[in-house]
């Protein structure tokens, strides 16, 4: 069995490396993330970057190594415009390329070839209902559209992905039907399945792959959103079943429930799957606390590998742990050091659940000696204070509790 579940930063199950589990596994040799944080992303509601600002989180993406960036549609706004003819510019000496995304408009398609963009992501609804109750579009509109706009993306020297609204809601045949009308008479260089509602389940992504690779002989790429928190889940098994790209933003932002995280993907490839996209996964943090700090965005303080507090233990049976295999052992505490994303080195709070070890590693900390009988009242003074806070407690209210205990 491999021991890569286990190295110097991460610490994973065993399992997910036995040859009856990794045999089932087609992932393709060069996985390539493509960024939508600026486009898709930015559909989060109340979610505004201006130019500037995407042009500094487009630089903190290539810094990263993210493989593309989908910059954004440059229909939208001529601040939008701007900001995607800047990171182009910007993207010349990197590994990093830059697609806009495009209404299946010729007009759309004639802006992104001007941006300068090495590709563009063609969308047009796909599924008969939608077609029908949201866009009032007759049914033969929606492949005119599409053939006419791939055709013209060709012709304009643009790699092009094409890419079918709601596609998991559709009749599998009526859907594989209309891209294949498009491969044909159209153009596509590789088509994405795209499940903008989140609606689709981890076992049935490999069908859904399977039905589409029989039909389209295309590179594949995989759009999935996270209304019911399988985005990344389902990422990975349509990545696992051969398809070669996977659509994500930082931190998991966008439409509704918000996309795929780059974050979490990108970590469990690693550590789960011994696949490496060759990202600086020790930035990870460091440009999550760029975007939350310039947008205000909220989110989830122990939300796992971008949440601010993830490596905190308040626990005092945990602390315990702490104070034991902190020096040698330090992966018995959480599955990943937090070198591994950049985040702050593990720390211990002061709270209602803080135990005996808790106490004894602040007043190291302080450098405060105390008696047992002494570290008890501390400890029970804490959890009072705790409960009247409903929260835990700064170094200076700890600080006075010992103060007015030991002194």
């Amino acid at each position: 069995m491999s021991k890569k579940y286990k190295t110097d930063k991460w610490y994973t199950s065993p399992w997910n490396f036995l040859e009856e589990i990794s045999s089932q596994f087609n992932f393709a040799e060069n996985i390539r993330l493509h960024d939508v944080s600026l486009r898709d992303g930015e559909q989060q509601a109340g979610l505004i970057f201006n130019k500037e600002q995407k042009i500094a989180i487009a630089d903190r993406l290539m810094e990263i190594g993210v493989h593309r960036i989908e910059a954004g549609m440059p229909a939208v706004s001529k601040q939008d415009e701007a900001a995607i003819r800047e990171i182009v510019k910007r993207s010349e000496n990197t590994n990093t390329e830059v697609f806009a995304f495009a209404r299946c408009m010729k007009e759309d398609v004639e802006l992104a070839a001007d941006c300068g963009v090495k590709g563009i992501v063609v969308e047009i609804p796909s599924s008969e209902h939608i077609i029908q109750n949201a866009y009032n579009w007759p049914l033969k509109r929606a492949v005119e559209a599409s053939i006419e706009a791939t055709k013209l993306a060709k012709e304009l020297g643009l790699y092009t992905v094409f890419f079918p609204i709601d596609m998991t809601r559709a009749d599998i045949d009526w859907v594989l039907d209309l891209v294949e009308d498009v491969a044909t008479n159209g153009h596509m260089d590789a088509l994405a399945l795209v499940d903008t509602f989140g609606g689709i389940s981890p076992h049935a992504v490999p069908y859904l792959v399977r039905k589409a690779k029989q039909r389209i002989n295309k590179p594949m790429e995989a759009h999935f959103h996270d209304d019911f928190g399988l985005g990344t889940a389902n990422t990975i098994m349509a990545l696992a079943a051969g398809v070669e790209v996977a659509h994500t933003t930082i931190m998991g932002i966008g439409e509704r429930a918000g996309n795929v995280s780059f974050e979490e993907l990108a970590l469990s490839l690693l550590t789960m799957y011994d696949v490496n996209l060759g990202l600086k996964t020790e930035k990870f943090y460091e440009l999550d606390k760029f975007v939350k700090d310039i947008s205000g965005l909220k989110m989830k303080q122990n939300k796992g590998i971008f949440g601010e507090n993830i490596f905190d233990i308040e626990s005092g049976i945990v602390t315990g742990w702490y104070v034991n295999a902190r020096k040698n052992h330090p992966l018995e505490l959480s599955p990943y050091l937090p070198e591994l994303t950049g985040h702050n080195n593990t720390r211990i709070v002061i709270g209602k659940h803080s135990g005996l070890p808790s106490i004894e590693v602040w007043l190291e900390i302080i450098g405060v000696d105390a008696t047992s009988e002494q570290k008890a009242e501390i400890l029970a003074k804490i959890k009072e204070k705790a409960y009247e806070k409903e929260t835990t407690l700064t170094k200076e209210e700890f600080v006075e509790i010992v103060n007015n205990v030991v002194l």
